[in-house]
């Protein structure tokens, strides 16, 4: 395919039988009814899109990192979750451009086609929210935002990620999934990184270590129990020294109460109603470039728990941006 020229990569363009629910004979009353689907070389032609919906099936970067392989079936399992959904928001229109596909182990031409549709999205003034797919979806969002941003004179990006795990571990031999933000920080200076819910038990000393050398700022899944004025203190701060926010939810940062089809999950993990209010807060500064949600796993899922999490995320973000 032409766009993906020289990348060795699957694409399968958007389409609608991923998504499914309630019959009515009333429209606009579900996901299912609304959302429409394209192949991501007709974008030029699409007009007033808000918001573009693009799934990472990759889990190649899971699997180099030790963990449990399974969220390359992310993408397809929060669809369905997606299309059973009511609609509440209004004059929004919502475009799911399929998925970039990891073919042959090739994580990094993966990463890269999901760039530049990432950055074909960007430039054609629609957020996009990628679904994966392994935390390595962290780099490509970010190479696409800072693709589309290369001619804008104040283009610095603050990233927030909301995690368990700082993923600032150094490329020994390939990137992985918990690679991501140590690359971003490696190769760009002008970068401002805000990490929310790290756990003590879920990061080796070397990477609290690798967060004071490269400025990363963070708070403890312990202050996550409510979204708190010290933490919007610290996050206005942030805001305030970035022009654009790239939000990164990866779902093991969650409670496996809420979570249990991930990776690496966590029974000391944030709520998703301390999640919805910073989200909330986040969208209000009207610097969200882009967005993306990691590390659902449906083989560990438990009554499609997860994905109806990730789903429901969506849908607030959809709501709210």
């Amino acid at each position: 395919m032409s766009f993906f020229k020289d990348l060795k990569v699957g694409y399968e363009a958007g389409n609608k039988e991923e998504y499914s629910g309630r019959k009515s004979e009333l429209e606009n009353q579900y996901w299912h009814q609304e959302i429409a689907v394209a192949h991501i070389e007709d974008i030029n032609s699409k007009k007033n899109i808000n918001i573009g919906l693009v799934g990472y099936v990759c889990d190649e970067g899971v699997k180099r990192n030790q963990g449990r392989i399974g969220a390359r079936k992310g993408p397809k399992s929060i669809r369905n979750k997606l299309g059973k959904l009511p609609i509440h928001f209004k004059d929004k229109k919502i475009t799911d451009f399929g998925d970039v596909v990891c073919i042959d182990k090739n994580l990094e031409d993966c990463q890269k086609a999901l760039s530049k549709t990432i950055t074909k999205l960007i430039q054609q003034n629609v957020l996009p929210i990628a679904i994966g797919g392994g935390h390595d979806i962290a780099y490509a969002n970010f190479n696409g935002i800072k693709d589309a941003l290369k001619n804008i004179s104040k283009n610095k990006i603050g990233i927030i990620n909301f995690d368990a795990h700082f993923d600032l571990r150094v490329v020994e031999t390939q990137p992985n999934s918990g690679t991501p933000f140590n690359q971003i920080l490696t190769e760009n200076n002008d970068v401002a990184y805000f990490a929310i819910g790290i756990q003590q038990q879920s990061n080796p000393k070397e990477l609290f270590e690798i967060a004071a050398k490269k400025n990363v700022s963070y708070v403890s899944n312990f202050e996550c129990e409510t979204f708190s004025e010290n933490l919007k203190i610290k996050l206005n701060a942030f805001i305030k020294n970035v022009d654009y926010l790239y939000i990164t939810i990866d779902l093991d940062g969650f409670s496996s109460a809420y979570a249990p089809g991930v990776s690496a999950p966590s029974s000391l993990g944030f709520t998703p109603l301390f999640v919805y209010k910073v989200l909330a807060f986040l969208f209000e500064s009207k610097k969200v470039i882009s967005c993306d949600i990691a590390e659902l796993n449906p083989d560990f899922d438990v009554d499609g728990s997860t994905a109806g999490l990730a789903a429901r995320l969506i849908d607030y973000i959809v709501q709210i941006s």
